[in-house]
């Protein structure tokens, strides 16, 4: 065999030049980790166009709900009754605004024909318990009857109907002779 086949070609030919390579890959490569840790650190990181590590932003963020404007409802309270408007803004327009699902629009009395010629307790049984693609209380259970009646009267109404509001009924008594509780009080303002 030749020796030609076991030469090595390389640049590195003594054991001082291998030194040499390996030390300056080595600060080749510990001076690029110093420059890109000094590029990463160098400007206060916050969020690209926020504020949101100020002291301000993380107060707002830390406060109390209540702060914020929102009333929280008492559940052992009175139930204070919406309107009818209210709760046609609230829940119905969802659907009765736009006819979302063959729901009849709102002042759409050609739609509305059929619906009030059945009659109003038809009418509000639908509304209550619900009617194919309606939920009963149109998806909020929250509501009571007679704010599901006020919301039926006031959308068949604008749209032709003539049926009467139903009756407030009168808030039950406590049964030892006290007065009913008054409204909570609101929540302060900011």
């Amino acid at each position: 065999m030749s020796d030609a086949h076991n030469e090595q070609q390389s640049a590195i030919k003594t054991p001082k030049q291998l030194i040499a390579a390996v030390a300056g890959f080595f600060l080749v490569t510990v001076i690029g980790i110093i420059l890109l840790v000094q590029f990463v650190t160098a400007q206060k990181l916050t969020g690209a166009g926020s504020d949101s590590q100020s002291a301000e932003a993380i107060a707002e963020r830390l406060s109390p709900v209540a702060n914020a404007g929102y009333t929280f409802k008492d559940a052992s309270g009175p139930k204070v009754l919406q309107s009818a408007e209210a709760i046609y803004t609230s829940t119905c327009v969802a659907c009765h605004g736009a006819g979302v699902a063959g729901a009849p629009k709102f002042g759409d009395a050609g739609a509305w024909t059929a619906r009030l010629a059945q009659g109003y307790d038809t009418v509000l049984k639908h509304a209550l318990e619900g009617l194919r693609a309606m939920p009963a209380k149109g998806g909020n259970p929250d509501l009571d009857d007679v704010e599901v009646a006020r919301a039926v009267v006031y959308m068949a109404n604008a749209s032709g109907g003539k049926f009467k509001e139903p009756e407030v009924p009168a808030p039950a008594a406590a049964a030892d002779g006290a007065a009913p509780a008054a409204e909570p009080a609101p929540a302060p303002a900011k």
